[in-house]
């Protein structure tokens, strides 16, 4: 039986490019914003490409965030991927700021890069950090790629890899069962397909599990 893994809509993401990544690794995707067919799946993908404002707000308006903080705390796996990596923290100074899902502490800022160009749009390699299991069987330096003008700063003990780009900055990040990636898997090729196999796997002993019935409060 394949694991189920929820990509959720807010109607703010790469949904299709996502579904199609999720697909070819062997997970069974399902896009969706209402909590009944969520609560089928053993992990939760949250996709993001825009402003970080917009997004908590669509969010909200969908109670998603009450949702998404019910399932971690059930221990449920949940990856953020570029935008969605951010909203995963406690706030953001993009467009005067607001707050995050607060699910991992600490701020996004600008990215501190004189002389370069902003949004950061390409392949950069990211440095590894310790071992963990969604970096398991990465290569260390090996390039993904990014489009973001905003990183998190998280707390030192949940970076699982870094990237430069005029500063160094958290690429991926992680503290079970939350974790993010600043860059697009589903763009970043063998790579990104490779950490979304991890992630499957983190999700694999929760499907093989009771399930996720009677997670909420």
């Amino acid at each position: 039986m394949k694991t189920r893994i929820g990509i959720v809509n807010y109607g703010m993401g790469n949904l299709r490019s996502v579904e199609k990544a999720l697909a070819r690794v062997g997970v069974e995707p399902v896009i969706s914003a209402e909590e009944e067919q969520l609560d089928g799946v053993s992990g939760l993908l949250l996709p993001g490409v825009g402003a970080f404002p917009r997004a908590m707000e669509r969010i909200r308006q969908a109670d998603l965030d009450t949702y998404l903080l019910d399932r971690a705390q059930a221990g449920t796996p949940i990856l953020g991927v570029c935008l969605g990596m951010q909203l995963l923290f406690d706030s953001s100074v993009e467009n005067g700021g607001t707050l995050g899902l607060g699910l991992l502490q600490g701020p996004v800022t600008r990215l501190e890069a004189p002389g370069l160009k902003l949004p950061h749009i390409g392949w950069s390699p990211v440095s590894l950090e310790g071992e963990a299991p969604l970096t398991r069987g990465l290569p260390d330096r090996e390039p993904f790629y990014f489009v973001h003008t905003y990183a998190p700063r998280p707390e030192p003990s949940e970076v699982l890899g870094f990237a430069d780009y005029g500063e160094r900055f958290a690429a991926i990040v992680g503290r079970h069962p939350i974790y993010g990636a600043q860059f697009h898997p589903e763009k970043s090729s063998a790579a990104g397909l490779r950490l979304l196999a991890a992630f499957a796997s983190i999700c694999a002993p929760v499907a093989s599990g009771s399930g996720t019935e009677g997670h909420r409060a």
